[in-house]
């Protein structure tokens, strides 16, 4: 099976008031009754999409969604660094909005979805609470270590050095992928909108040249999205990675032993240049009785083969 669940509405919404000035957006859809799980989204920034409640069998599971802190329907927006700092918004913070959420919805434990930005919320959430995770999916496997972030927005500008250049250049430094990541960290907490506007262009069409070659890639997958989204999405992109995430280097990896007992399953595309296979693999290696699925025709945004594997395993992991 490759095709997803049909489209299904949230039977429940609010706002989670999680502290320091912020309210988290969160919605539940499928069976009341259902096996809990929650979608943990990618970015850091992007925000819950209808498209991700379509992964899960809604007669078999209780999904919740939510918007990370200054992104989506969660307020204050990052777009308008005036109304939101990011001094509380980090992946600790995350991982105690998490937290609050599953006590605020009476879930005792649940199962956790997500990829890219999100694997890595995923498992800084899975170590801290595993008592709380009955099991996990991980489609694009990262763990936001520093040599992850240094190939994203350095290492793979081999393969594209025009458009690297660019992307360094329009940080207004001349340095090496930490000046570069810090820079435009600044750059997104400029008082003038044209300034933050300019960033974000630049930083979206470096993402859009990475994705460029993929087999599922289209033509301005991050520059086309709405201005307040794409400036959130890189602000809150370039304030995470600029500070390594606030995680130990490797260090999700490292104690990935406390995953012990949680049935995972990875899934990674070989042609994924944005967030290279090792990562998985090492990670693989690293957790006990983890799965690791390669998938030879997908890069970072997927392919029918991946998403056929994500609902492969989703659909096992549920009650019958």
């Amino acid at each position: 099976m490759t095709d997803l669940y049909p489209p299904v509405e949230p039977h429940d919404t609010g706002m989670l008031d999680v502290g320091d000035g912020h309210l988290v957006y969160w919605e539940v859809c499928g069976h009341p009754d259902g096996r809990p799980a929650l979608v943990v989204h990618g970015g850091p920034g992007s925000g819950c999409t209808e498209r991700a409640r379509r992964y899960f069998d809604p007669a078999r599971y209780r999904v919740v969604l939510f918007d990370q802190r200054g992104c989506g329907r969660s307020t204050p927006h990052a777009s308008d660094p005036a109304r939101a700092p990011l001094l509380h918004n980090t992946t600790h913070h995350l991982v105690a909005d998490m937290e609050r959420l599953r006590e605020h919805l009476g879930v005792d434990r649940w199962l956790l979805y997500g990829g890219s930005w999100g694997s890595t919320l995923i498992l800084a959430y899975a170590e801290r609470h595993p008592d709380r995770v009955t099991g996990i999916v991980i489609p694009d496997v990262t763990t936001t270590r520093r040599s992850e972030t240094e190939w994203l927005y350095g290492g793979v500008g081999r393969f594209f050095p025009e458009e690297w250049e660019r992307f360094r250049a329009g940080s207004g430094v001349d340095g090496g992928v930490a000046g570069v990541l810090g820079a435009y960290s600044r750059l997104m907490d400029d008082p003038d909108p044209a300034v933050r506007e300019r960033a974000a262009a630049d930083w979206c069409a470096w993402e859009d040249a990475v994705l460029s070659q993929e087999p599922a890639g289209t033509p301005r997958f991050y520059s086309g999205r709405p201005s307040a989204a794409r400036q959130a999405l890189v602000r809150i992109c370039a304030h995470y990675f600029s500070h390594g995430a606030w995680l130990e280097e490797g260090a999700l990896i490292r104690d990935a032993g406390r995953l012990a007992g949680i049935p995972g399953v990875l899934i990674h595309g070989r042609l994924d240049l944005a967030g290279p296979l090792v990562t998985a693999w090492e990670l693989a290696r690293a957790w006990p009785g983890a799965e690791l699925t390669v998938v030879d025709d997908a890069g970072h945004l997927g392919s029918a083969t991946m998403r056929g594997h994500v609902l492969a395993a989703l659909d096992r992991f549920a009650p019958r």
